[in-house]
């Protein structure tokens, strides 16, 4: 075994960890080391198959966990330890962990991943597997889109008869934005700003979605809608369940019985239910809409659970009627102080509805459906033009601006209109629009001590105080006597609180499902049959004592998360090739 020694005189370049044995000349200058050097230092090292065995879960990861800690296995009747280990004798001293994050722009990796098990989800709930019969093949189906009311007029582009193969690539002329060529159309608004726009937008022109006069827009009601468009399609929901609830009674069916009281009574309920999978998107206006895959199943007798085909003579016209009966559901909000009478909250005119037949010859086909749906569970705020993470109040003066672009007025009524119901004298009003945008380097209020680049503090001065009126802390939770509270703590997605995919319960199986089957079959060599505890009564408990802490996020360099990439990627490669060559045989 050779020794090394350090040099007397230190290096231009020295790696990772390593300092020099004399003390540098005042004169010597030391270069950091680039990302070359960062991989010749990594790929140099002696347990580089170590490092890249050990980062395996996590190579393809943009911005892993790193945890620190222990863990050991202890018998729970003597206390002796089985087995155990410590991140200090691993590489870099921790463990790495994909991040999981759904949206693409944070993890293009975890975010594929999501993807694909929202697509196995939802593609069970169509055609069965993962633990669903493959009779829901059989069941009436509709997908369906839910829009949003207008708020304003905005930029569009509309193409009355399409050519082209491929919606997704459409290139066909479109038709004039906001034509008004009438003598009784107005040419400009009450605010001298055009209402008319005769350009014909093409598919990635970034006007599309933006108001054509900022001051006419109702940003206050975009950014409610947004905050309640769970609730009614809540609402949406229950009142088709019980329109189909009527139509079953007039048809004659009786209601299920499913259980018993604890005074031998007997529970029924309706006959018929909708389950579904919903995806939210974003319009490029910044409103979220709805894509729907309701499903009718019927009931089991004593097993409400269960997943069985609905009565005879229900079709997917009755669930296209109900939907439509169901979509003329509205209701108001609380009163706000700035509008006691609340907004009304009501779905937009534009509602589609297709039934779907994937028993027969339907051009539309289960992946098809399932692809569509998938596709917008990795997607934020994106397509309206604004991607950020939590807004706080540190964070707030560089987004939100009343007299700013489209976006930065979302967010400005978003803080505003959440803003905490403490104190009675914070219900002012937002004065005239304030512009403050002009950027300096990084200075510190000396009245108030808060850190900013604009040329005024947004806490102190007198004429933006009112946007950011009492402060809340940053984990606070929200007021429960304030409906508006989680307003701020969803500002960066413009006031949508929801979660951009959800299943109905008894819809299909589960992402925990999913995820726990993929980690049994890596932890697993070969397919073994599934444990029952009943078998294993006898066996003595282990129990998992651990002490894992958060180290950090991210890779330690651009050197890691390069060599990282590229070792998932020759992975990925290897896998597939051998999936063409299983398929090809």
């Amino acid at each position: 075994m050779t020794v090394s020694t350090p040099t007397v005189a230190p290096s231009s370049t020295m790696p990772l960890g390593a300092a020099p044995a004399a003390e540098p000349e005042p004169w010597q200058t030391f270069r950091p080391l680039s990302t070359r050097d960062h991989i010749a230092v990594r790929a140099a090292s002696t347990d580089m198959d170590r490092w890249l065995h050990h980062i395996a879960p996590a190579a393809a990861c943009t911005r892993p966990i790193r945890l620190a800690g222990y863990r050991a296995e202890v018998e729970a009747s003597t206390g002796r330890i089985l087995s155990s280990y410590d991140t200090a004798a691993m590489p870099d001293g921790v463990i790495y962990k994909a991040c999981g994050s759904r949206l693409a722009s944070v993890c293009p990796s975890c975010s594929r991943l999501y993807q694909q098990d929202a697509f196995q989800l939802l593609r069970a709930g169509l055609v069965g597997g993962k633990g669903i019969p493959e009779t829901v093949a059989s069941h009436p189906a509709v997908f369906a889109t839910f829009t949003a009311p207008s708020f304003g007029t905005v930029h569009t582009r509309v193409v009355r008869k399409h050519t082209c193969a491929r919606r997704s690539r459409c290139d066909c002329r479109a038709e004039p934005c906001h034509a008004r060529t009438g003598p009784r159309d107005p040419r400009t608004c009450e605010h001298d700003t055009s209402a008319v726009c005769f350009a014909r937008h093409e598919s990635g022109d970034r006007r599309i979605g933006k108001p054509l006069c900022l001051d006419c827009y109702d940003h206050n009601a975009h950014v409610m809608w947004n905050s309640f468009s769970g609730e009614l399609w809540r609402r949406t929901k229950q009142a088709a369940d019980r329109h189909l609830a009527a139509v079953a009674r007039e048809r004659g069916i009786a209601r299920v019985v499913i259980g018993y009281t604890p005074a031998n009574k007997p529970r029924t309920v309706p006959a018929v239910r909708l389950t579904h999978g919903k995806a939210a998107e974003f319009q490029a206006r910044g409103s979220v809409h709805f894509h729907v895959l309701v499903r009718l199943d019927g009931v089991a007798t004593l097993n409400p659970t269960a997943v069985v085909p609905p009565p005879p003579g229900f079709t997917a016209d009755d669930i296209v009627t109900a939907l439509q009966h169901a979509s003329a559901i509205a209701f108001v909000t609380p009163a706000h102080p700035d509008q006691p009478e609340g907004w009304p909250i009501a779905w937009g005119p534009q509602l589609d509805l297709r039934p779907l037949n994937l028993s027969g010859n339907d051009p539309i086909t289960d992946g098809q459906v399932a692809g569509y749906l998938s596709k917008y569970a990795t997607k934020g705020s994106e397509p309206a033009g604004h991607a950020s993470a939590r807004i706080t109040d540190q964070t707030i003066d560089a987004y939100a601006d009343p007299a700013g672009d489209h976006i930065d007025r979302l967010i400005a009524a978003c803080w505003h209109l959440g803003r905490p119901t403490t104190e009675p004298d914070t219900y002012d009003r937002l004065p005239p629009p304030w512009r403050a945008t002009r950027l300096r380097p990084p200075w510190t209020c000396p009245e108030c001590g808060h850190n900013t680049r604009l040329t005024v503090c947004v806490r102190c001065h007198p004429s933006s105080q009112a946007l950011l009126d009492t402060q809340r802390a940053q984990y606070e939770p929200p007021d429960e006597d304030n409906p508006y509270s989680k307003l701020r703590r969803w500002a960066h997605l413009l006031g949508f609180g929801g979660h951009c995919f959800t299943t109905a319960r008894r819809y299909s199986t589960t992402f925990t499902a999913l995820r726990n089957a993929r980690r049994d079959y890596h932890r697993t060599p070969t397919p073994v049959e599934p444990i029952r505890t009943a078998d294993h009564t006898d066996e003595e408990t282990i129990l998992i004592v651990g002490g894992l802490t958060y180290a950090g996020i991210g890779w330690h360099n651009t050197g890691d998360a390069i060599l990282a990439n590229t070792s998932a990627a020759m992975a990925r490669a290897r896998r597939e090739a051998a999936r063409d060559a299983l398929t090809n045989h």
